[in-house]
């Protein structure tokens, strides 16, 4: 590939299942994934991050696929593979005339998936270089610099020890998803490698969540950001 980084997928899907199945290959593959619930949570996430390529469901409630598509191409030339349960040659044109780069027809395997965004991707230019600005991530009344991994309020930089900052850091690279206690644990256990500490304690993530909420929370007792998913894990809510 072009890209001097791991290349950034966005899914846009109101299926959860299929949103969690992608989201989960995808990142074994090697890619950094976000997700997106609908069109309008899609175009929220693109104000503040940057993406290399946008995998679009086309049969949405509310705005659909193709509206987004075209939306998303008055704004440049991010690449666009569209899903949808149709696969008839006239809504494979329409996704196309919109500006899609490519189409796939549900059901389909995730391995072809994959290699049509490898081929995207492949034949995608790299971003000029006049277009890498910093990547800001709103959170209430928080600003998450990805570029230089800095948090703060207003003006003033809240500082975060090395696990606070990596979990972090993470949170805000899949903004809206819900994050299980078994990935955190593998992310911060990859990040610390040959430092124990965090490997498999599940209850140490649990504390170290709390720390965080100390320090981003209006109320760490009540947290509307950084969110406990009954059952699941941790959401990071950005509204």
């Amino acid at each position: 590939m072009t890209h001097e980084t791991v290349p950034h997928l966005l899914i846009v899907d109101d299926d959860a299942r299929i949103r969690t199945l992608l989201h989960r290959y995808l990142l074994r593959n090697g890619y950094l994934v976000t997700a997106a619930r609908d069109a309008a949570h899609a175009r929220r996430l693109m104000q503040g991050l940057a993406f290399d390529l946008v995998v679009l469901d086309v049969m949405m409630p509310g705005e659909d696929g193709i509206s987004l598509t075209r939306h998303i191409r008055t704004q440049g030339a991010l690449p666009i593979l569209l899903l949808t349960a149709r696969g008839e040659a006239e809504d494979r044109i329409e996704g196309l005339e919109a500006g899609a780069d490519d189409y796939l027809p549900k059901p389909f395997e995730p391995r072809e998936l994959l290699l049509r965004i490898n081929a995207i991707l492949r034949r995608s230019p790299p971003a000029p270089s006049t277009a890498v600005q910093p990547q800001i991530l709103v959170i209430g009344p928080l600003r998450y610099d990805m570029e230089r991994g800095e948090l703060k309020r207003d003006d003033t930089l809240i500082r975060l020890t090395q696990t606070e900052a990596t979990l972090m850091r993470f949170f805000c690279q899949h903004p809206g998803e819900v994050i299980t206690r078994e990935a955190l644990v593998e992310h911060l256990s990859h990040d610390r490698a040959g430092h124990g500490g965090m490997v498999g304690q599940e209850r140490a993530v649990d504390v170290q969540i709390t720390r965080l909420r100390r320090k981003i929370e209006r109320d760490p007792k009540d947290p509307r950001h950084l969110q406990t998913v009954r059952g699941a894990g941790y959401m990071l809510v950005t509204d």
